[in-house]
């Protein structure tokens, strides 16, 4: 029985964090082996937000790039692609822009989330209200049977679902109806408590060199109410024991011991959990170095990703076409 298909994307931010690793990357990983996967890295999506640094975007999506394949993302096995080179998603995402009205994109509860956080007030883009139609073309242009999501995310996957129904009344069954992939995405805090992110300087990045990992650890906040040797802690609300527990497992069940005791001091814990870190990453940081010295090659994945999407998506837009009568 033939694979079935799912569509998952990141926006190029650079170098890639542990955050982005733990929650993101490692699930993908493992979708490889049971679905057939498309993995963009959605460079349009930028531009919505970082339309005044786009001279940036190329060079950050081949950092995107690198992160992906030192992590393990095969391109034997999933289609490693840059939006922006397969055109057709410019127009599906037009056609599909016909099909759902403005009230409904404002309802989108990740659009009022990101106008917060961003402080845009009333300066929200034309481009930046639309992104989810440009997500459901994203989808969409694949067919996609599934998409991995976190619950919070059903919202978003919701106006895809939504528009594919559309589509599919109108002109005829074309599209399925992606259905969510649940899955859940382990956040991991970032160095100071709050999430991880390279904006807030808080990020342990999946290309640090031990020293670098080591130093940015050492800083790390801790248990607020441990300040002494002897003090008893509270390793649920501890960033670095929520790094012990995704990178020193085996050893967790003695670390909470002595920290609740007093008896482990959080000196040591740091230089434990760094070390731990920097062994996890050292394949993905010697496979980036061989990427690194051969930017040709990941250019190639790409190309060749690009070409095999946009195989897939000039038969899915004919099929559009076609429906739709359009054209000649």
């Amino acid at each position: 029985m033939a694979r079935k298909t799912i569509l998952s994307g990141m926006r190029p931010t650079g170098k890639l964090h542990l955050g982005n690793y733990v929650g993101v990357l490692a699930n993908w990983i493992k979708l490889q082996d049971e679905y057939r996967c498309f993995f963009e890295i959605a460079d349009w999506h930028a531009v919505t937000t970082e339309y005044e640094r786009t001279r940036e975007i190329a060079a950050d999506s081949m950092e995107v790039a690198i992160d992906w394949l030192s992590a393990g993302i095969d391109p034997a096995k999933s289609v490693v692609f840059v939006q922006s080179e397969v055109k057709e998603h410019a127009e599906l995402h037009l056609l599909l822009s016909m099909l759902v009205t403005v009230a409904r994109l404002e309802r989108n509860p990740t659009l009022k989330e990101q106008a917060r956080d961003l402080e845009l007030g009333e300066n929200i883009t034309y481009g930046h209200l639309g992104y989810p139609v440009l997500q459901a073309a994203d989808i969409m242009m694949y067919k996609a049977d599934a998409v991995p999501v976190g619950e919070d995310q059903l919202p978003h996957l919701e106006i895809t679902r939504e528009i594919a129904r559309r589509f599919n009344g109108l002109y005829g069954e074309v599209f399925p109806i992606p259905e969510p992939l649940l899955t859940e995405f382990p956040r991991l805090p970032g160095l100071d408590t709050r999430r991880m992110s390279k904006s807030l300087g808080n990020a342990v990045l999946i290309s640090d060199p031990a020293e670098v990992i080591a130093k940015k650890v050492a800083g790390a906040i801790t248990d607020p109410e441990k300040i002494h040797m002897g003090d008893a802690g509270h390793p649920d609300i501890c960033t670095v024991y929520a790094y012990h527990r995704r990178f020193n497992g085996q050893a967790v069940g003695e670390i909470r011991a002595g920290c609740v005791a007093g008896t482990r001091g959080c000196v040591k814990c740091k230089k434990e959990v760094a070390a731990a870190i920097s062994d996890c990453l050292r394949p993905i940081r010697e496979r980036r170095a061989e990427l690194e010295a051969d930017l040709g090659g990941v250019r190639r994945v790409l190309d060749a990703g690009a070409g095999a999407a946009r195989e897939v998506a000039r038969a899915t837009m004919a099929d559009v076409r076609r429906s739709m009568a359009l054209g000649r």
